[in-house]
């Protein structure tokens, strides 16, 4: 039920009703199981007597639950308003958390054969007063309230909120906003985030993730935090690929990087915003702590669900590598000083496999010159490849990521190889995965890890793609070239 509801999109858990602490740590286990986030309230539920109908008082609940992975702790149903004060007070002594009250409308009378409860909505809120002045954080109602309840208590709160403190009505302030125009702030020569750094140390290993194609970003950042145990150095964050619309790439980006302390690069594309648009997004997502840009033109939008869209691209990649540097410098794109410059490390992608290869060369020199300070290839499949890529770009100086696609069955390596431009899969692989039959996945990520130790040395780092957004396919890969990576104990 709580995978269901977790995909489902819910904000919180409200774990209530409970009159067993067993019950309650089953519960929290159940809800930590599926998501890290998402806030939980544990409401316990007491007699009149101040027990729970296992004899706990609401002190042996509150240390109990001291150090569980809650945000709210309180008390709901079994008696009404008055009491359940009572109980949530003593709770407030022994606890750090926000409370919560959720009572009855009073004790039930069975009358006329059915059960009939007295409180009314104007005690109801007359006690709603109560709590919010006692410190309680989170009210409402439990059997036998009402709409009228409810109502009762929400007029409660609007007042509660509003209603200024005497002193406060007394001397009422002013304030006056003006804006000021910043000033530009000298930059340092390069900015230089964590990711850059431990890609000019050593071998790097990064993952490509997709956002949801809806509102839930609960399953993504679960991954995340498996790839971060796995000891991922970063998540590339894709851009709406294939011009298919998904959550905007700043937001899950900024995300991560709160949820999961991960670098991130985050791909941004030229498609889908004019000039105004790319240099705020890129400001907003560098004041929500995404330090990492991977610069790219994009797919046009005839590619995906919506062909009758527009594509801007105002500037190709190259351009926006040249406004990326100018934030990192201190300006926009038209030197209009926007205060203190960003610090944002600048990636581009680069095609091995090009058809075109001197024209390729050409825009990964434009890029440079442009201020790029590393590169991903698309994905490759054969050392024969990469070899004479490197023969062909051994004048250059700049740290590349391999790309690597694992295969999951004989019929995806056929469609990549097939259907998809700019991807060449081998028959000896394609041969291999149709010998696999079931267990594709797993020979998938046996010829990834092959790939991976034969260029070792050649590359600066791994760039893991899953197909069709199975993250866990490459949680093994990571692990793997970790423990090949991790300095030999002396």
């Amino acid at each position: 039920q709580v995978d269901a509801w977790s995909e489902g999109g819910v904000d919180l858990f409200i774990l209530e009703t409970h009159s067993g602490l067993d019950e309650v740590h089953a519960a929290i286990e159940a809800v930590r199981g599926a998501t890290d986030d998402l806030p939980i309230v544990v409401l316990v539920t007491f007699n009149t007597e101040g027990k729970t109908y296992l004899g706990h008082t609401p002190v042996e609940v509150v240390t109990d639950l001291r150090g569980a992975a809650i945000d709210v702790i309180g008390a709901n149903c079994s008696v009404g308003p008055q009491p359940m004060l009572d109980t949530v007070l003593a709770m407030q002594e022994h606890t750090d958390l926000p409370l919560a009250a959720m009572p009855n409308a009073g004790l039930p009378s069975y009358r006329d054969g059915r059960f009939v409860y007295l409180t009314t909505p104007v005690y109801f809120g007359q006690y709603a007063e109560h709590f919010l002045e006692d410190g309680i954080r989170l009210i409402g109602g439990c059997c036998g309230t009402t709409p009228g309840h409810i109502a009762a208590m929400a007029e409660v709160i609007k007042r509660y909120r509003t209603t200024p403190h005497p002193e406060q009505a007394a001397h009422p302030a002013h304030v006056e906003v003006r804006e000021q125009e910043p000033e530009a702030e000298e930059a340092d020569e390069e900015p230089v985030s964590s990711f850059l750094s431990r890609l000019r140390k050593g071998f790097v290993v990064s993952v490509e993730l997709d956002p949801p194609r809806g509102t839930n970003p609960h399953k993504l950042i679960r991954g995340a935090h498996k790839l971060k145990a796995a000891g991922v150095d970063a998540l590339n964050v894709a851009d709406s690929p294939m011009a298919r619309v998904r959550m905007a790439c700043w937001a899950i980006s900024a995300l991560i990087v709160r949820e999961v302390g991960l670098d991130v690069i985050m791909h941004f594309t030229c498609r889908d915003r004019n000039l105004m648009g790319l240099q705020s997004d890129l400001m907003g997502a560098h004041a929500l702590g995404v330090r990492n840009i991977m610069a790219i033109t994009g797919d046009p939008p005839a590619l995906g669900d919506f062909k009758e869209a527009t594509g801007v691209y105002d500037v190709d990649a190259i351009g926006l590598v040249q406004i990326i540097k100018a934030l990192n410098s201190g300006t926009d794109f038209a030197h209009n000083a926007i205060g203190k410059p960003t610090e944002l490390s600048i990636g581009v992608a680069v095609n091995p496999k090009a058809e075109d290869w001197d024209r390729e060369r050409d825009r990964l020199l434009r890029k440079i010159d442009a201020g790029a300070q590393y590169a991903f290839t698309q994905p490759l499949y054969e050392i024969s490849v990469l070899e004479r890529f490197l023969e062909r770009t051994h004048d250059i100086d700049l740290p590349v990521c391999l790309g690597v696609l694992p295969l999951m069955s004989h019929r995806h390596a056929e469609f990549l190889h097939h259907e998809v431009p700019g991807i060449t899969v081998p028959e000896s692989a394609r041969d291999a995965m149709a010998k696999a039959g079931k267990e594709g996945a797993t020979v998938g990520k046996e010829l990834a890890l092959e790939l991976l130790a034969q260029t070792r040395g050649m590359m600066d780092g791994a760039y893991l793609m899953p197909s069709f957004g199975r993250y866990e396919t490459c949680v093994d890969i990571v692990r793997s070239l970790k423990e090949e990576i991790a300095p030999s104990p002396t």
